[in-house]
């Protein structure tokens, strides 16, 4: 059998392991929604590039202003898509992100939730008499903190529901504002 300072100090082992494995996960999650974001700004600037240099030659061959403004409107609906589409794609890479930062969280926190109970049902097992009362205590108090995280967990994922309902909402408005300004313009 252990002794207490020994079961402590492999405790610390442990979750200064499973830290730095959290910290090497969120790590490479961070990079990988960069990646995604770094790469979707490039497309979308190379994409840019190209379709603004065959509009402009486009808006140049005009004959007379009518048709040059004609040309200016239909491209308005198109460019107003894409922004959106940016937004959307933009907001799908932060929101996956997002879940798998709070996938990985959650999880490690679960994990070191069980070790420290586990930890302090060792140790709780191995106190002295008389010290019932101070390892319930102790015990509410952990469960009383794990409740109030659970909680602070759901309240955060309905807000980023929310915004992401809102954001969504927000878009679906615009592109029916933008289609509806387009199709004004062309009459």
């Amino acid at each position: 059998m252990f002794s207490v300072p020994e079961q402590f100090s492999a405790a610390t082992k442990a979750n200064f392991d499973a830290q730095l494995a959290l910290i090497t996960a969120l790590t490479g999650k961070a990079f990988e929604g960069v990646e995604k974001f770094v790469e979707l700004n490039l497309t979308v600037a190379k994409t840019s590039l190209e379709e603004s240099t065959a509009a402009t030659k486009q808006l140049l061959s005009a004959k007379d202003p009518q048709e040059f403004f004609s040309l200016s409107a239909a491209q308005a609906q198109p460019n107003a898509e894409k922004a959106l589409a940016y937004g959307r794609h933009l907001s799908n890479i932060a929101s996956s992100t997002q879940a798998e930062f709070t996938r990985a969280a959650e999880t490690q926190i679960a994990e070191t939730n069980r070790k420290v109970l586990a930890l302090f049902d060792e140790v709780s097992k191995n106190a002295p008499a008389g010290t019932e009362n101070v390892v319930a205590f102790v015990k509410t108090a952990f469960n009383n903190a794990n409740a109030s995280y659970d909680q602070f967990t759901k309240s955060s994922k309905q807000a980023v529901e929310a915004l992401e309902a809102n954001l969504n909402n927000a878009v679906t408005q615009i592109s029916t504002a933008t289609e509806k300004a387009t199709t004004r313009s062309k009459k």
